[in-house]
């Protein structure tokens, strides 16, 4: 693909030094919020499957509906920040965000609660973007390092430390108030963005109003596409992948909705494709990835995204489904996650003005690799919260690093005029990731806990009709009937077996996370430094 010089505009609006510094402290903040939201389910959600009675499908929608809903809004949202005024935006989204988490807090069925995590989504789509290309315009040279250094310090810190937190919570009063809590927060961040965060805008809306730049069919193409495709993913292990499984006779939904999804999206491009050569505005601007580093940093931001939170998904299951621990102790595992990550973001800003962002990205990337590898190679029934630490310690050190840094690189080289749409683009990249990723991530964990578990039993001598029934309650209950069984001591053979599906489900889960971070460092070693007489090199 040919590479294309966006022109620059005017030098970004500065506020007052002390107070730009603080405003990027809240919005890194709100972006922490909704990070946190989008981690802390996989501490909390081995509770919300016992207390709601939810199924392994329902479980992953839980999660992923969020990452669904975030993505397919971010593009038209970043567009929208353009038009309307960024800060707007995100007091706007911190709104409906804040209210939606009153609704996931109460709600009393499966249901209830995956409409709310949806709307959740949408908040979460206005505040991400908003606060992406505000800070993308606010800062150049040197500063840019160091602000994205920040951004990148708090998010992969706060996105690591949700799950302590939640855990911390959902032992002392369950797992709502792990909701509750963002009432106080999300009125704090409107506080603090009123006061200290500028109000920045792209290029103004021509005489026919904002409303008539806004592209509709983009929109909706793309927010169609992505749910069909993530549905069918979710679902196939429901449903069937060719054919429709019982009760159900012929062939099975999710083929369609996979074609539906494809043929969607392509029909995006072509429709964009379009509207840019008409002149029209366009919701995704396809332009822009004719800059390297924007092309190959939004494909690799989208496979971090799976590792992150397919690994959050399913280390949680597997320790409360074989040790039946507490959130708490769930948490504890993950903190050296936490630690690593705020330890490596704080300096990558630093090392990075040293060895260039995009250096620190790609050995952010080989560390996660290893780290993941390490896991999977180590994983055995027996393994509890200390052997996962180590793993997770490394793995946080290369998540700090590509996070602080990646979302720097991608979009050095975009004009800030632009850079609503850039960072919407960059930030739905990476919610399709976590969206398709724990998808994916979840339905290799059941479909490998299912057919593992029923050789092991049949290697015990049960019954072929028991072992199915097993291996079908241990799928569907996402791993948690396992303790169950060893609540049963007549069960025991059942339990051994159980225990060492989830073993392997979990190590076939992290293999396929590991090849999926490959093919993320694959990408980050073809970023470069940015092109001279970029605004991040003016300074």
């Amino acid at each position: 693909m040919p590479e294309t010089t966006l022109t620059p505009p005017a030098a970004p609006v500065a506020p007052p030094s002390g107070r730009r510094w603080l405003g990027v402290c809240v919005i890194s903040l709100g972006v922490s919020l909704i990070i946190v939201d989008a981690t802390i389910v996989g501490v909390l959600l081995p509770q919300m499957v016992d207390g709601l009675g939810l199924t392994t499908a329902g479980a992953e929608w839980i999660t992923s509906v969020y990452a669904l809903v975030f993505a397919a809004l971010l593009i038209p949202a970043g567009r929208a920040g353009d038009l309307f005024g960024r800060r707007r935006l995100f007091l706007l989204g911190t709104v409906v965000f804040t209210l939606a988490s009153l609704g996931v807090a109460a709600a009393q069925s499966g249901g209830a609660l995956v409409a709310a995590r949806a709307v959740q989504g949408v908040g979460a789509s206005m505040i991400m973007p908003a606060a992406l290309s505000t800070l993308n315009t606010l800062f150049t040279g040197r500063d840019r390092h160091v602000a994205f250094g920040i951004w990148g310090s708090i998010l992969s810190g706060m996105a690591a430390l949700g799950p302590l937190l939640g855990g911390a919570l959902a032992t002392g009063g369950g797992w709502r108030w792990a909701f509750w809590l963002n009432l106080p927060l999300g009125a704090a961040l409107i506080a603090g963005a009123f006061a200290l965060m500028p109000e920045t805008r792209g290029r103004p809306a021509t005489a026919r109003g904002p409303l008539a730049e806004i592209d509709w069919t983009g929109g909706a193409l793309s927010a169609l596409g992505l749910g069909a495709l993530v549905w069918g993913i979710i679902e196939g292990q429901t449903y069937g992948w060719w054919t429709a499984v019982a009760p159900h006779r012929g062939l099975s939904p999710v083929p369609v909705a996979l074609v539906l999804g494809a043929v969607l999206l392509v029909a995006l491009v072509l429709v964009e494709r379009a509207r840019a050569a008409a002149g029209r505005p366009v919701m995704l601007d396809l332009a822009l990835f004719r800059v390297p580093n924007f092309r190959h940093g939004n494909l690799a931001s989208a496979l971090v995204n799976v590792g992150e939170l397919g690994i959050v998904f399913v280390l949680p299951l597997f320790l409360l489904g074989v040790h039946g621990t507490s959130p708490v102790q769930i948490s504890l595992a993950l903190l050296p996650l936490a630690l690593g990550a705020f330890l490596s973001g704080a300096a990558a800003g630093r090392f990075g003005r040293r060895v260039g962002p995009h250096r620190i990205v790609q050995g952010g990337m080989a560390l996660e690799v290893a780290a993941v590898l390490g896991l999977a190679v180590t994983l055995s029934p027996s393994t509890g919260g200390l052997g996962v630490a180590p793993w997770m310690l490394l793995y946080g050190v290369g998540l700090g690093l590509t996070a602080a840094q990646l979302t720097n690189v991608s979009l050095a080289d975009v004009p800030p005029e632009r850079s609503g749409q850039a960072s919407g683009t960059q930030s739905t990249a990476r919610q399709i990731g976590a969206a398709l990723g724990i998808a994916l991530i979840g339905t290799v964990f059941a479909t490998s806990l299912g057919r593992t578990v029923t050789a092991r039993l049949a290697d015990a001598g049960v019954p072929a009709a028991h072992a199915a029934a097993v291996a079908h309650e241990l799928r569907h209950s996402a791993g948690t009937y396992a303790r169950d069984l060893h609540a049963d001591p007549r069960r025991a053979v059942e339990a051994r077996a159980a225990d060492r599906a989830l073993a392997a489900a979990a190590r076939d889960a992290s293999l396929v996370t590991a090849a999926i971070l490959a093919g993320g460092l694959a990408l980050s070693l073809r970023l470069r430094p940015s092109r001279p007489g970029r605004p991040e090199e003016s300074a």
